[in-house]
Protein backbone atom coordinates (compact mmCIF):
# COMPACT_ATOMS: atom_id res chain seq x y z
CA UNK A 1 0.00 0.00 0.00
CA UNK A 2 2.95 2.30 0.56
CA UNK A 3 3.90 1.81 -3.08
CA UNK A 4 0.41 2.98 -4.09
CA UNK A 5 0.79 6.11 -1.93
CA UNK A 6 4.11 6.97 -3.58
CA UNK A 7 2.65 6.26 -7.01
CA UNK A 8 -0.31 8.60 -6.51
CA UNK A 9 1.94 11.22 -4.93
CA UNK A 10 4.22 11.41 -7.96
CA UNK A 11 1.26 11.36 -10.34
CA UNK A 12 -0.58 14.23 -8.66
CA UNK A 13 2.53 16.36 -8.31
CA UNK A 14 3.11 16.08 -12.04
CA UNK A 15 -0.54 16.96 -12.77
CA UNK A 16 -1.44 13.69 -14.45
CA UNK A 17 -3.95 12.18 -12.01
CA UNK A 18 -6.41 11.39 -14.78
CA UNK A 19 -4.04 8.84 -16.30
CA UNK A 20 -4.31 6.55 -13.32
CA UNK A 21 -8.06 6.11 -13.18
CA UNK A 22 -7.56 2.36 -13.44
CA UNK A 23 -6.33 2.32 -9.83
CA UNK A 24 -9.66 3.53 -8.49
CA UNK A 25 -11.48 0.14 -8.49
CA UNK A 26 -8.49 -1.53 -6.83
CA UNK A 27 -8.14 1.09 -4.10
CA UNK A 28 -11.86 1.12 -3.41
CA UNK A 29 -14.50 3.75 -2.95
CA UNK A 30 -12.44 5.71 -0.44
CA UNK A 31 -10.61 7.51 -3.25
CA UNK A 32 -13.63 8.18 -5.45
CA UNK A 33 -14.11 11.76 -4.24
CA UNK A 34 -10.46 12.58 -4.56
CA UNK A 35 -10.15 11.10 -8.03
CA UNK A 36 -13.17 13.04 -9.25
CA UNK A 37 -11.50 16.32 -8.35
CA UNK A 38 -8.76 15.62 -10.86
CA UNK A 39 -11.32 15.85 -13.65
CA UNK A 40 -12.90 19.17 -12.62
CA UNK A 41 -12.09 21.63 -15.39
CA UNK A 42 -14.39 24.54 -14.54
CA UNK A 43 -13.40 27.21 -12.02
CA UNK A 44 -15.27 30.43 -11.39
CA UNK A 45 -13.46 33.53 -12.71
CA UNK A 46 -11.50 35.16 -9.93
CA UNK A 47 -11.59 32.17 -7.57
CA UNK A 48 -8.37 30.78 -6.20
CA UNK A 49 -7.24 27.27 -7.18
CA UNK A 50 -6.90 24.57 -4.55
CA UNK A 51 -3.45 24.53 -2.99
CA UNK A 52 -3.72 21.27 -1.05
CA UNK A 53 -3.17 18.23 -3.30
CA UNK A 54 -6.28 16.09 -3.57
CA UNK A 55 -4.40 12.89 -2.76
CA UNK A 56 -3.87 14.09 0.84
CA UNK A 57 -7.59 13.64 1.50
CA UNK A 58 -7.53 9.96 0.50
CA UNK A 59 -8.31 7.53 3.30
CA UNK A 60 -6.21 4.50 2.41
CA UNK A 61 -7.57 1.21 3.70
CA UNK A 62 -6.25 -2.22 2.78
CA UNK A 63 -9.53 -3.86 3.82
CA UNK A 64 -11.61 -1.62 1.56
CA UNK A 65 -9.22 -2.34 -1.30
CA UNK A 66 -9.68 -6.10 -0.90
CA UNK A 67 -13.46 -5.76 -0.76
CA UNK A 68 -13.45 -3.61 -3.90
CA UNK A 69 -11.29 -6.19 -5.66
CA UNK A 70 -13.76 -8.96 -4.78
CA UNK A 71 -16.63 -6.87 -6.11
CA UNK A 72 -14.88 -6.18 -9.40
CA UNK A 73 -13.99 -9.86 -9.85
CA UNK A 74 -17.62 -10.86 -9.30
CA UNK A 75 -18.70 -8.33 -11.94
CA UNK A 76 -16.13 -9.70 -14.34
CA UNK A 77 -17.43 -13.22 -13.75
CA UNK A 78 -21.00 -12.13 -14.50
CA UNK A 79 -19.95 -10.28 -17.65
CA UNK A 80 -18.07 -13.32 -18.92
CA UNK A 81 -21.05 -15.57 -18.29
CA UNK A 82 -23.43 -13.19 -20.08
CA UNK A 83 -21.06 -12.87 -23.02
CA UNK A 84 -20.88 -16.62 -23.46
CA UNK A 85 -24.68 -16.91 -23.23
CA UNK A 86 -25.46 -14.25 -25.83
CA UNK A 87 -26.11 -10.51 -26.24
CA UNK A 88 -27.10 -8.96 -22.89
CA UNK A 89 -27.17 -12.42 -21.32
CA UNK A 90 -29.94 -13.69 -23.62
CA UNK A 91 -29.90 -16.25 -26.39
CA UNK A 92 -29.21 -15.06 -29.92
CA UNK A 93 -32.68 -16.04 -31.11
CA UNK A 94 -34.26 -13.99 -28.30
CA UNK A 95 -32.08 -11.03 -29.27
CA UNK A 96 -33.06 -11.19 -32.95
CA UNK A 97 -36.80 -11.48 -32.28
CA UNK A 98 -36.89 -8.77 -29.63
CA UNK A 99 -39.31 -5.98 -30.64
CA UNK A 100 -39.34 -3.80 -27.52
CA UNK A 101 -36.99 -3.25 -24.62
CA UNK A 102 -37.26 -1.10 -21.50
CA UNK A 103 -33.96 0.60 -20.70
CA UNK A 104 -34.87 2.79 -17.72
CA UNK A 105 -37.87 2.55 -15.41
CA UNK A 106 -38.54 4.60 -12.28
CA UNK A 107 -40.05 2.74 -9.35
CA UNK A 108 -37.66 3.28 -6.45
CA UNK A 109 -34.86 5.53 -5.23
CA UNK A 110 -32.27 3.17 -6.67
CA UNK A 111 -33.63 3.90 -10.16
CA UNK A 112 -33.25 7.64 -9.56
CA UNK A 113 -29.66 7.19 -8.43
CA UNK A 114 -28.80 6.11 -11.97
CA UNK A 115 -29.40 9.68 -13.16
CA UNK A 116 -27.65 13.01 -12.64
CA UNK A 117 -29.31 16.44 -12.72
CA UNK A 118 -27.57 19.72 -13.49
CA UNK A 119 -28.42 23.34 -14.27
CA UNK A 120 -26.78 26.66 -15.07
CA UNK A 121 -25.78 26.96 -11.41
CA UNK A 122 -22.54 25.33 -12.55
CA UNK A 123 -21.73 28.49 -14.52
CA UNK A 124 -23.15 30.94 -11.98
CA UNK A 125 -26.81 30.87 -13.08
CA UNK A 126 -29.90 30.85 -10.88
CA UNK A 127 -32.00 28.01 -12.27
CA UNK A 128 -33.13 25.24 -9.93
CA UNK A 129 -33.77 21.60 -10.75
CA UNK A 130 -34.84 18.65 -8.58
CA UNK A 131 -35.59 14.98 -9.14
CA UNK A 132 -37.86 12.77 -7.06
CA UNK A 133 -40.26 9.86 -7.34
CA UNK A 134 -43.77 10.61 -8.55
CA UNK A 135 -47.03 9.84 -6.81
CA UNK A 136 -47.31 6.22 -5.60
CA UNK A 137 -43.71 5.67 -6.76
CA UNK A 138 -44.86 5.66 -10.38
CA UNK A 139 -42.32 7.46 -12.51
CA UNK A 140 -39.70 10.13 -11.96
CA UNK A 141 -40.66 13.78 -11.52
CA UNK A 142 -38.18 16.36 -12.80
CA UNK A 143 -39.17 19.84 -11.67
CA UNK A 144 -37.70 23.20 -10.83
CA UNK A 145 -37.51 26.83 -11.90
CA UNK A 146 -35.86 28.10 -15.08
CA UNK A 147 -34.07 31.45 -14.81
CA UNK A 148 -32.39 33.02 -17.86
CA UNK A 149 -30.58 35.75 -15.93
CA UNK A 150 -26.97 35.86 -17.09
CA UNK A 151 -24.32 35.78 -14.31
CA UNK A 152 -22.32 38.97 -14.01
CA UNK A 153 -18.85 37.55 -14.41
CA UNK A 154 -17.88 39.32 -17.63
CA UNK A 155 -17.52 36.06 -19.57
CA UNK A 156 -20.84 34.19 -19.66
CA UNK A 157 -23.21 35.36 -22.41
CA UNK A 158 -26.09 32.89 -22.14
CA UNK A 159 -27.79 31.14 -19.26
CA UNK A 160 -30.99 29.33 -18.40
CA UNK A 161 -30.95 25.55 -18.74
CA UNK A 162 -31.72 22.45 -16.71
CA UNK A 163 -30.83 18.89 -17.66
CA UNK A 164 -31.10 15.30 -16.59
CA UNK A 165 -28.72 12.62 -17.82
CA UNK A 166 -28.26 8.93 -17.14
CA UNK A 167 -24.96 7.84 -15.68
CA UNK A 168 -22.77 6.03 -18.22
CA UNK A 169 -22.63 2.27 -17.86
CA UNK A 170 -19.45 1.01 -16.20
CA UNK A 171 -18.13 -2.54 -16.35
CA UNK A 172 -15.73 -4.35 -14.10
CA UNK A 173 -12.53 -2.53 -13.13
CA UNK A 174 -14.01 0.80 -14.26
CA UNK A 175 -14.14 -0.20 -17.91
CA UNK A 176 -16.43 1.72 -20.24
CA UNK A 177 -19.55 -0.10 -21.37
CA UNK A 178 -21.80 0.83 -24.22
CA UNK A 179 -25.37 0.06 -25.12
CA UNK A 180 -26.00 -1.74 -28.39
CA UNK A 181 -29.26 -0.44 -29.85
CA UNK A 182 -28.61 -1.58 -33.41
CA UNK A 183 -31.54 -4.01 -33.21
CA UNK A 184 -34.02 -1.12 -32.75
CA UNK A 185 -34.91 1.94 -34.78
CA UNK A 186 -36.94 4.15 -32.41
CA UNK A 187 -36.87 5.60 -28.93
CA UNK A 188 -40.09 5.08 -26.98
CA UNK A 189 -41.07 7.14 -23.93
CA UNK A 190 -44.09 7.55 -21.69
CA UNK A 191 -44.08 11.05 -20.22
CA UNK A 192 -46.37 13.74 -18.84
CA UNK A 193 -45.21 17.32 -19.18
CA UNK A 194 -46.46 20.86 -18.79
CA UNK A 195 -46.37 21.89 -22.44
CA UNK A 196 -42.71 22.88 -22.61
CA UNK A 197 -40.45 21.55 -25.38
CA UNK A 198 -37.51 19.39 -24.32
CA UNK A 199 -34.38 18.32 -26.11
CA UNK A 200 -33.53 14.61 -26.09
CA UNK A 201 -29.76 14.03 -26.19
CA UNK A 202 -28.00 10.79 -27.08
CA UNK A 203 -24.30 10.48 -26.34
CA UNK A 204 -22.08 8.05 -28.23
CA UNK A 205 -18.48 6.97 -27.80
CA UNK A 206 -16.23 9.30 -29.84
CA UNK A 207 -13.69 7.74 -32.15
CA UNK A 208 -11.37 10.76 -31.97
CA UNK A 209 -10.68 12.98 -28.97
CA UNK A 210 -11.95 16.13 -30.69
CA UNK A 211 -15.39 14.47 -30.97
CA UNK A 212 -15.91 14.28 -27.21
CA UNK A 213 -18.50 17.09 -27.31
CA UNK A 214 -20.56 15.56 -30.13
CA UNK A 215 -24.08 14.44 -29.34
CA UNK A 216 -27.29 13.70 -31.21
CA UNK A 217 -30.42 15.74 -30.52
CA UNK A 218 -34.09 15.81 -31.31
CA UNK A 219 -37.08 17.63 -29.87
CA UNK A 220 -39.71 16.20 -27.56
CA UNK A 221 -42.90 18.29 -27.38
CA UNK A 222 -45.16 17.81 -24.38
CA UNK A 223 -48.81 18.84 -24.59
CA UNK A 224 -49.49 19.41 -20.88
CA UNK A 225 -52.65 18.39 -19.08
CA UNK A 226 -53.40 15.52 -16.72
CA UNK A 227 -52.93 12.69 -19.21
CA UNK A 228 -49.84 10.64 -20.00
CA UNK A 229 -48.55 10.59 -23.57
CA UNK A 230 -46.46 8.02 -25.38
CA UNK A 231 -43.81 9.47 -27.65
CA UNK A 232 -41.95 7.59 -30.36
CA UNK A 233 -38.85 9.21 -31.84
CA UNK A 234 -37.09 7.37 -34.71
CA UNK A 235 -33.32 7.35 -34.48
CA UNK A 236 -33.19 8.59 -38.07
CA UNK A 237 -34.54 11.97 -36.88
CA UNK A 238 -31.65 12.73 -34.53
CA UNK A 239 -29.18 15.32 -35.84
CA UNK A 240 -25.55 15.85 -34.90
CA UNK A 241 -24.44 18.86 -32.85
CA UNK A 242 -21.32 19.90 -31.00
CA UNK A 243 -21.19 22.45 -28.17
CA UNK A 244 -24.69 23.64 -29.02
CA UNK A 245 -24.09 24.11 -32.75
CA UNK A 246 -25.70 21.98 -35.44
CA UNK A 247 -23.02 20.48 -37.66
CA UNK A 248 -23.02 20.71 -41.46
CA UNK A 249 -21.69 17.19 -41.89
CA UNK A 250 -24.53 14.99 -40.68
CA UNK A 251 -24.52 11.21 -40.32
CA UNK A 252 -26.70 8.62 -38.55
CA UNK A 253 -26.17 7.62 -34.93
CA UNK A 254 -23.72 4.85 -34.15
CA UNK A 255 -26.30 2.68 -32.43
CA UNK A 256 -23.76 0.10 -31.32
CA UNK A 257 -21.77 2.66 -29.29
CA UNK A 258 -24.42 4.42 -27.17
CA UNK A 259 -22.94 5.89 -24.01
CA UNK A 260 -25.91 7.53 -22.29
CA UNK A 261 -29.11 9.53 -22.79
CA UNK A 262 -30.35 12.81 -21.37
CA UNK A 263 -32.97 15.57 -21.45
CA UNK A 264 -32.39 19.33 -21.56
CA UNK A 265 -34.76 22.25 -21.07
CA UNK A 266 -33.67 25.62 -22.46
CA UNK A 267 -36.68 27.31 -24.08
CA UNK A 268 -35.75 30.76 -22.65
CA UNK A 269 -39.02 31.04 -20.74
CA UNK A 270 -38.58 31.92 -17.07
CA UNK A 271 -40.75 30.10 -14.59
CA UNK A 272 -41.49 26.69 -13.10
CA UNK A 273 -41.41 23.49 -15.12
CA UNK A 274 -42.30 19.85 -14.55
CA UNK A 275 -41.73 16.62 -16.44
CA UNK A 276 -42.79 13.15 -15.32
CA UNK A 277 -41.18 10.10 -16.94
CA UNK A 278 -42.69 6.65 -16.50
CA UNK A 279 -40.18 4.65 -18.54
CA UNK A 280 -37.71 4.97 -21.40
CA UNK A 281 -37.53 2.11 -23.87
CA UNK A 282 -36.62 1.03 -27.37
CA UNK A 283 -38.88 -0.03 -30.21
CA UNK A 284 -38.29 -1.88 -33.46
CA UNK A 285 -40.97 -0.41 -35.72
CA UNK A 286 -41.09 -2.50 -38.89
CA UNK A 287 -43.26 0.14 -40.59
CA UNK A 288 -40.49 2.76 -40.27
CA UNK A 289 -38.08 2.32 -43.17
CA UNK A 290 -36.31 5.69 -43.19
CA UNK A 291 -32.55 5.38 -42.77
CA UNK A 292 -31.64 9.03 -42.27
CA UNK A 293 -33.79 12.15 -42.46
CA UNK A 294 -31.09 14.67 -43.38
CA UNK A 295 -28.91 15.33 -46.39
CA UNK A 296 -25.47 13.77 -46.46
CA UNK A 297 -22.61 14.53 -48.80
CA UNK A 298 -19.09 13.37 -49.52
CA UNK A 299 -16.20 15.57 -48.53
CA UNK A 300 -14.16 14.54 -51.59
CA UNK A 301 -16.66 13.47 -54.22
CA UNK A 302 -15.50 11.31 -57.05
CA UNK A 303 -15.21 13.00 -60.43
Amino acid sequence: MAVAVMFLNNACLRGRCCRHKVLQPLLGTFCADSMSKCYSSYRRPGSQPEVTPSWRNIDFSFKKGINALKTQLSLLKKETKDHLTGPDGHSFSHYMLEQTKVMWVFRCQEDLNKWVISSDVEIGGKSEVYLKLGRNNQGAMLYGILNTEVPRDGETKYSGYCSMRAKPAVGSFARKKYYDWSNFNSLYLRVRGDGRPWMVNIYTDPYFSHQKDDLYNYFMFTRGGPYWEEIKIPFSKFFLSSRGRVQDDQHPIWLDKISTLGFTLGDKVDGPFQLEIDFIGLLNDRAHTEEFAYETYERNPRI
